[in-house]
């Protein structure tokens, strides 16, 4: 579904531009940041970079899983 939303120039200039180096669209960045900022509300004692991470682990192939295994000392 698509809707039209105003957003101050300033921002969407941010927008473009942190989807540009992410490789995103604009409303892909725009998501983004709604999932990011929705956990981090939802999670207030996780650090934002942690919950940056757990959604790009969450968005990896299952082709790049690897199983643990355990180093002897």
């Amino acid at each position: 579904m698509s809707m039209p939303v105003r957003i101050e120039k300033d921002l969407y200039e941010a927008i473009k531009a942190e989807a540009t180096i992410e490789h995103r669209t604009i409303s892909g960045q725009i998501e983004y940041w709604i999932k990011v900022a929705r956990a981090a509300i939802d999670n207030p004692d996780l650090p934002v970079n942690f919950i940056q991470e757990i959604l790009a682990a969450d968005e990896e192939p299952v082709s790049w899983e690897r199983p643990f295994i355990r180093r002897e000392v």
